[in-house]
């Protein structure tokens, strides 16, 4: 049965921006946004057998996101909110926050299209979230539908068109350490679902040198390498922001971590 986990221990680093403070304290409080998220495991977990899409996966989403966008960002990369409608990069952290929270809201119904019932299912709650951090309407808006397209665009079928919506949808994809992956099997058989999900040991985002942003997965068995083959090369290569990103995947061998692979 799904936990009944609720999200006022989602914790993130806000970094002084006090924008970003008052969404996580907003999030928090929000009793439709976190009996959604309640709902989604039901779904996801005891009904499809999948894993955890709810609290505890949009908390680690979240804090991937936050931390690739401040890597980016770091190495001049301009969000598209800044860019596109001259707002800050305050306002972009909010975007991929608040985007990274609710594009999983729709599995409350169902896994098919849940991408766009989660665009849905986000109005009034983004709008709940917004009032006490935004007074003017148009900064409301813009930072409304841009967290809108984070959430219709993280599926591999479809190409965001912010910096914003590439950052959710690859963190989206990372969220694969010890038995998290993304690609569901039925508990108690063994597979190469099983085994792979079970291989991956840890995910690291760090600074890059060739490019921004350096992710290393290291993996107790190259059996990982399923996972990362069939789901997160897939949602880089359709993120928007593939040329910023250089992953590699490692095992680690007679004590040693080895460079296996890199996309």
């Amino acid at each position: 049965m799904a936990k009944k986990e609720v999200l006022p221990k989602f914790n993130i680093p806000l970094e002084n921006n006090k924008k970003l403070e008052k969404l996580v304290s907003g999030i928090k409080r929000n009793k439709v946004l976190n009996t959604l998220l309640r709902m989604s495991n039901v779904n996801a977990i005891d009904r499809m057998g999948f894993n955890d899409h709810g609290p505890v996966h949009v908390k680690i989403t979240a804090n991937l996101a936050l931390r690739i966008l401040r890597i980016l960002e770091k190495n001049k990369v301009v969000p598209s909110i800044v860019k596109n409608y001259g707002m800050s990069k305050e306002d972009a952290e909010v975007i991929v926050v608040m985007g990274a929270t609710l594009h999983d809201i729709g599995m409350a119904v169902h896994r098919q299209g849940h991408e766009i019932l989660s665009t849905i299912f986000a109005l009034p709650i983004i709008d709940n979230l917004l009032s006490p951090i935004y007074k003017k309407e148009e900064e409301r808006t813009i930072i409304k539908y841009e967290t809108l397209q984070t959430i219709y665009s993280h599926e591999p079928s479809r190409v965001p068109l912010t910096i914003e919506g590439g950052v959710v949808k690859v963190a989206d994809a990372l969220d694969m350490e010890k038995g998290r992956a993304r690609i569901p099997y039925e508990a108690g058989q063994i597979s190469i679902h099983s085994i792979s999900a079970l291989a991956i040991e840890s995910v690291q985002i760090s600074e890059g040198k060739e490019r921004p942003v350096k992710i290393s997965i290291l993996m107790s068995n190259p059996a990982g390498i399923f996972q990362v083959d069939n789901l997160l090369q897939e949602k880089i290569r359709t993120s928007g922001i593939e040329k910023m990103l250089k992953i590699e995947a490692r095992i680690i061998k007679d004590g040693k971590e080895e460079i296996i692979k890199e996309y």
